[in-house]
């Protein structure tokens, strides 16, 4: 039988390999080495067996999953990351579960240069909190509050196919996915992409002024933006970049799960239209399609139109974690 330090010795202690962690796992606290002249950005997410993934969920992909919508709050920031700690209470100390769940935790952390430098372990329904350390220049944040009147809304990336291949999951739909267009949907619903190099460079070259990773669907995390920079919306649900399984499916449905569908860990972004080229720029130079779909308005509140300009009274709304 493991025991915690067992567990932790064999899956998760392995020879530091960042400058930055004087002190890593083995002791009460992990120390940090802070780089001259650079803030630090830090940001926890945790993720709850029937409520976040369902029971029995891949632990390979489980343990992506569970640092790349830490890594993606960074992103949101235009922080790099730099370590990462990891509070994780488990049912049993299962070997098999454990060897998949720290595969595909280090396979993303070594993706991104960044270490494991703490946490802990206990046992309990099955719970991850990793909590993400990451760093910047002052003022170079791309904060919530920062959206201005005329700035251009951006979308990276595509929408949708994860609250499409939830939907598969559960049987919602009124013509199912097949075998095929399920496994392709659930690819991004299991191991989305955090859109760190180009958070980075958006904040580095002070192209864009507010940012938001899109994990509680599109609707609702704008909402945030513009409830703290104090202004309105127009956004084009038609112009909304669909995930390739949704985009062969009826409009409607195109329109409420890129609107509204949550899970996509995109970032949303505003910026002066002068700064178009050199988004487009940034965005090629590291390979992520990005899309202009609205503008933020002076005017508070956000209206949904169509291609042509034209209102939509869509009754969508973001994810709320205890709203069900």
């Amino acid at each position: 039988m493991l025991s915690e330090f067992d567990l932790i010795k064999e899956y998760f202690q392995r020879p530091q390999h960042a400058a930055r962690a004087v002190l890593g796992i083995g002791d009460d606290c992990a120390l940090l080495a802070p780089t001259p002249g650079m803030q630090t950005a830090i940001s926890s997410d945790m993720l709850v067996e029937g409520r976040h993934f369902f029971a029995g969920e891949d632990p390979q992909r489980l343990g992506h999953k569970a640092l790349a919508v830490n890594l993606s709050d960074l992103a949101a920031m235009g922080a790099r990351p730099v370590g990462f700690t990891l509070a994780l209470a488990l049912p049993a100390a299962d070997r098999a579960w454990l060897q998949g769940f720290s595969q595909g935790l280090f396979a993303l952390a070594d993706a991104f240069n960044i270490e494991l430098i703490g946490g802990d372990t206990t046992k309990g329904p099955l719970t991850i909190c990793i909590t993400v350390f990451g760093e910047l220049r002052p003022g170079q944040a791309l904060r919530r509050s920062a959206a201005q009147a005329g700035d251009d809304i951006w979308i990276s990336g595509t929408l949708g196919d994860a609250r499409l291949a939830l939907a598969g999951y559960r049987q919602e739909l009124a013509q199912p996915l097949d075998a095929a267009a399920q496994r392709a949907a659930a690819v991004r619903m299991h191991t989305p992409v955090p859109r760190v190099e180009l958070g980075v460079l958006l904040a580095q070259q002070g192209i864009a002024h507010a940012a938001i990773d899109i994990s509680d669907g599109l609707i609702g995390d704008l909402g945030h933006i513009l409830q703290r920079s104090g202004v309105g919306a127009t956004l084009d649900v038609d112009a909304l970049p669909a995930g390739d399984v949704l985009a062969t499916r009826d409009a409607a449905l195109r329109r409420a799960y890129t609107a509204a569908g949550g899970d996509d860990y995109e970032l949303c972004f505003t910026a002066p239209a002068a700064s178009r080229a050199a988004i487009l720029a940034a965005a090629g130079s590291v390979a992520t399609p990005v899309t202009r779909v609205g503008s933020i308005d002076a005017q508070a509140g956000l209206r949904l139109v169509d291609a042509a300009g034209g209102a939509l009274d869509l009754q969508l709304a973001g994810f709320d974690h205890f709203a069900s």
